[in-house]
């Protein structure tokens, strides 16, 4: 995979945070030319994921460095299982570590996250979707663990896609109007819209939009949708994305209501970090 340079300097920029004027501890310690093995171990059993990012830590502190992974992203690691190993100059290995753990263990969490749900309605049509609620200037990265975790990518942000929320509706007046001022100002791009309620869902479909998100709506009136949805003109009827307090426990009573997608703030906002070390071995 090809890092984007935009990507490549936040990791730059994490291991300046990190290592300032330089660090002391192995500075002192190990002398420069010394070289190490190092392996980079699962301490917990899930989906790994970000071994590219945690590749290039190490590569820019030492572009020489062999960085060899046993596991590829999206691949199910146990506890105890050797995820990569790297062998380069010991200095490097010492001052890149706790920036490419962080990186490897957030990514990996968030792949774990992801792939719960998606295994929750494996089996259904629905699809499992991120959302912008992303850790700032890290969106590639997340967003990239929500792939490997099996989910797909809702707008990547606001340049991507148009998606009218509560507060474009407010603004404008009602769904019609904003409907109706999108479609002239930006005629090749999908449309969604948020709505909160069944009269709304019925006037953003005849106000045209393509996708429609039922924020916060039952189960019955997600059900309810979808019939309403189906019924709705002679063309393809919209896809319909359930949005809101979405949770292990109801997403697969969410998916069978017939929805096409399932967005989830949490897989990226609340994902617990995967537990992962890196040990020197002689």
């Amino acid at each position: 995979m090809e890092i984007p340079s935009s990507v490549k300097e936040i990791i730059r920029i994490a291991l300046d945070e990190d290592i300032g004027n330089g660090d002391i501890t192995t500075s002192l310690l190990i002398p420069e030319g010394h070289e190490s093995r190092a392996l980079i171990i699962a301490k917990g059993n899930f989906v790994v994921a970000g071994l590219p990012f945690a590749r290039e830590v190490f590569y820019l502190l030492d572009s020489k460095i062999n960085f060899n992974v046993f596991f590829n992203d999206g691949s199910k690691v146990r506890k105890g299982d050797i995820i990569a190993e790297v062998y380069g100059k010991t200095r490097a290995l010492l001052s890149a570590e706790r920036v490419s753990l962080n990186i490897l263990q957030r990514l990996s969490g968030i792949a774990t996250l992801t792939n719960t749900y998606v295994e929750k309605v494996k089996d259904l049509s629905a699809r499992i979707v991120d959302t912008r609620k992303t850790t700032p200037c890290l969106r590639f990265m997340e967003k990239y663990a929500v792939r490997m975790g099996g989910g797909s990518n809702h707008r990547f942000g606001l340049y991507d896609g148009i998606l009218i929320k509560d507060n474009h509706i407010e603004a404008v007046g009602s769904i019609t109007g904003a409907v109706n001022a999108a479609m002239l100002g930006h005629h090749l791009a999908r449309i969604e819209v948020e709505v909160e309620n069944l009269n709304d869902l019925k006037e953003a479909i005849v106000a045209g939009a393509d996708v429609v998100m039922l924020d916060n709506m039952s189960i019955q009136d997600m059900k309810e949708a979808v019939k309403i949805a189906k019924k709705a003109g002679t063309g393809s009827p919209p896809l319909l994305e359930a949005s809101g307090n979405v949770s292990l426990d109801n997403v697969r009573d969410i998916a069978e209501t017939g929805v096409d997608l399932i967005s989830i703030g949490a897989i990226t906002h609340s994902a617990p970090a995967a537990d992962i070390s890196m040990k020197i071995v002689r």
